[in-house]
């Protein structure tokens, strides 16, 4: 049994490999057994595309690999999209953000004319490419669980807890639910974190969502400076339009360094959208959340 269930997550991460690689899946509610293991064709439903839309990298990880934004509409209100802070631990909220892009390719008029969205999909590449790496290897045994298959991808080549290295109550030792992880050596000693922090000091977003797994709902972020009336907003408008329950704080355990965090101590409205499992991405859950969002930035 244990093989049989390796042998499914195998499918699943060689097929996000492939799909990391080549930024293309069909755009339908996507749970395991719909991951594409060879490129799809996208559905054309506009003759036209963004102009904008290639990649541009905005820094490199820690492996050297580089981490990618993707930027849809010309607008001067940034929106910004982010999966993968967690590597292959949390791989499906990488492959949501792939199936924003391909919507936002087929559907280029639905991002408002004084919008641009960015999406970075994968901010973890290094613990992305460490699960899909090492996946292959555990096929030989029937040791490993399924679990232990992802959780060495949720850090990076540092082996450090990305989530855990923002500035809002850094530690260099973190908690990851009764576990002790690395918060690096200091605030944004990561070179995946300072891209980010990077990114956002010059660009300033009107707003930034993060992917992650699993719990199932839409976190507010504050850094002991109360919620802000955009982020309230923000969060209000993607929980009822997804049907995600909104929490106002995440307080299952405590967290330091956390994303999300740093940028409402840095002013910016920010929300963590926490998906149920680590398999399914809920694609109609978070279409409806993201196209909820666009309308509510639109002039």
């Amino acid at each position: 049994m244990k093989k049989i269930i390796i042998a499914v997550i195998v499918v699943v991460l060689v097929g996000l490999g492939i799909y990391y690689f080549t930024h293309k899946t069909d755009t339908k509610d996507t749970g395991i057994n719909q991951l594409p293991t060879t490129p799809s064709t996208p559905v054309e439903t506009s003759t036209t595309t963004p102009t904008n839309s290639n990649p541009n990298s905005i820094g490199k990880s820690a492996g050297g690999l580089d981490i990618n934004a993707y930027h849809f509409g010309t607008g001067s209100t940034e929106l910004v999209f982010i999966g993968g802070i967690h590597g292959g631990y949390e791989w499906n909220t990488s492959l949501v953000a792939f199936q924003l892009m391909d919507y936002l390719k087929q559907n280029p008029t639905i991002v408002p004319e004084n919008v641009m969205v960015t999406v970075i999909p994968v901010m973890n590449p290094d613990g992305l490419n460490k699960t899909i790496g090492t996946t292959t290897a555990f096929m030989a045994s029937d040791v490993p669980s399924s679990q232990d298959l992802q959780v060495a991808g949720r850090f990076n080549a540092n082996t450090v807890d990305l989530n855990r290295n923002f500035d809002c109550d850094w530690q260099a030792e973190g908690k990851w639910q009764n576990k002790t992880v690395s918060g690096g050596t200091a605030a944004f000693s990561e070179p995946e974190s300072q891209a980010i922090k990077s990114y956002v000091e010059s660009k300033n977003p009107a707003a930034v969502v993060v992917w992650y797994s699993a719990a199932g709902g839409v976190f507010a972020s504050s850094c002991h400076n109360g919620v802000s009336t955009e982020t309230q907003a923000l969060t209000n408008t993607y929980a009822k339009a997804s049907g995600y329950k909104a929490y106002q704080t995440f307080d299952f355990y405590e967290i330091t360094g956390d994303m999300v965090n740093w940028l409402a101590k840095s002013n910016v409205p920010a929300i963590s959208v926490l998906l149920t499992n680590h398999t399914d991405t809920e694609w109609s859950k978070n279409r409806a959340g993201v196209e909820a969002l666009l309308k509510s930035y639109a002039k």
